[in-house]
């Protein structure tokens, strides 16, 4: 609890009047109603001077949320559900868990009304160094606010639209910013890890120059289906990502400390596939043909990991009651397993023999051993030297094995010249491949 004679530091105004104290408690004493669109202070002109009495006399005289105790974390910051701070200067001021939207639940049964009424108004507003730790701003209004170095770790920003906004330097570690409005958003050296930028949209005046993305400790953004828009992708550096978060999201066998069903599992494997495919397709388009093979790769490792799941559970997992299936949909099931089996199967073979066009090393590596193979089976087999197994084997994987040259037709060197032509067929099938897609993005 704050003592009455210490005064905080991000105090800067004088104490409001006691009039406005006690028409603050009268509308503290209202009780919110979502379905009326109920609150405090809905449409209420607060000051700088008004929120930090508000702050102070919080949770009588308990303060503000204290984001740096982890025992506070569980408690609930002021209720400023539809207020009005436009152009407030808030800066520095301990706004951490505060109420300025609706909570999941009551968002996903609110109609568009009952979301806008309780929106948060902070659209130019100075929130720089501000600490908005968990803070619920589910479809705030923070347009062309300022949040320079602010600490918005842990917040919902879901919706929220931020057109123009200012966040250098700005901590939104494990943020929600899902299909938030982010154009014109100024994002340089901003701290993006494990935040969930999915659905997100950004256009050419945004930036996100030098910000980071992922750190080993916290993991990386989530980004499937952002709108990308012309952001100026190449001013990130991707080389910090080894895995984007869709794909961490995805390996988790738990959500919100519940176990995932089969179905949920597979969309997100799906959305990390997604992820990565249209990152690499954003960063090709900006000419990014070198950062983008890393996400492309990825996207076909993880589609494999979707065939394999759709062969253990089948394509539709949530439907699991087998004695409720006709035997048409169970013959159905049956053989839709066997297609993404054979798909898998396919998938893993083109990752070892050429890394799906990603990885021509490993073409390369095939290629030598099975000439060094062949030619130790020539030598035995047909009892040739060194050199002429080397030169049979060469001219055989090429395509020559089809003629038997000093062997007859039923000699088994003969076959064996006969096999290594047709793999040899398959590996130059896989070189043209591979070049095709690491040097034109084909």
């Amino acid at each position: 609890m704050l003592e009455q004679n210490v005064r905080p530091g991000w105090r800067t105004e004088p104490e409001i009047d006691a009039e406005r104290q006690r028409f603050l408690r009268e509308r503290l004493a209202i009780q919110p109603d979502v379905n009326q669109g109920i609150y405090p202070f809905k449409g209420v002109k607060l000051t700088r001077a008004d929120v930090e009495w508000l702050l102070v006399t919080h949770e009588d005289g308990r303060g503000p949320v204290d984001w740096d105790d982890e025992k506070q974390r569980g408690r609930l910051g002021l209720d400023l559900r539809g207020a009005d701070l436009r152009h407030v200067d808030l800066h520095g001021l301990p706004l951490a868990r505060i109420h300025g939207g609706l909570v999941r639940r009551e968002w996903s049964h609110a109609t568009p009304e009952q979301r806008e009424a309780a929106a948060l108004h902070l659209e130019g507003a100075d929130l720089s160094e501000a600490h908005l730790e968990g803070a619920i701003l589910r479809g705030a209004h923070l347009q062309s606010a300022t949040l320079r170095k602010a600490s918005l770790r842990d917040a919902i920003l879901y919706r929220a639209n931020m057109r123009n906004a200012y966040l250098r330097e700005a901590h939104l570690e494990r943020a929600s910013l899902i299909a938030a409005n982010l154009e014109g958003v100024y994002l340089r050296k901003v701290h993006l890890e494990r935040a969930d930028l999915r659905n997100a949209f950004f256009d050419g005046v945004s930036s996100l120059e030098e910000s980071t993305l992922s750190s080993p400790e916290l993991g990386c953004v989530a980004i499937a289906d952002v709108q990308w828009g012309d952001l100026n992708l190449s001013l990130i550096d991707w080389r910090q990502v080894r895995i984007l978060g869709d794909e961490y999201k995805a390996r988790q066998k738990t959500r919100r400390g519940v176990t995932k069903d089969r179905a949920t599992q597979l969309d997100d494997y799906r959305d990390a596939v997604r992820a990565n495919r249209q990152l690499a397709n954003a960063m090709r388009g900006q000419g990014m043909n070198e950062e983008a093979v890393p996400f492309a790769y990825r996207a076909q490792v993880l589609q494999r990991k979707v065939l394999w799941l759709q062969v253990l559970w089948g394509a539709e997992p949530g439907q699991n009651d087998v004695s409720k299936r006709s035997l048409r949909q169970r013959l159905k099931d049956v053989w839709q397993r066997v297609r993404y089996f054979s798909s898998y199967v396919f998938s893993l073979f083109l990752d070892g023999l050429a890394g799906y066009g990603y990885k021509p090393g490993r073409s390369l590596m095939i290629y030598l051993f099975v000439i060094a193979a062949f030619s130790v089976c020539y030598a035995t087999l047909g009892h040739l030297s060194a050199r002429e197994a080397l030169i049979f084997s060469v001219t055989s994987f090429h395509g020559r094995g089809f003629l038997p040259g000093p062997f007859t037709l039923a000699s088994p060197v003969t076959a064996l010249a006969a096999l290594e032509a047709v793999i040899g067929l398959f590996i130059e099938i896989s070189f043209i491949a591979t070049f095709t897609q690491r040097f034109f993005g084909r």
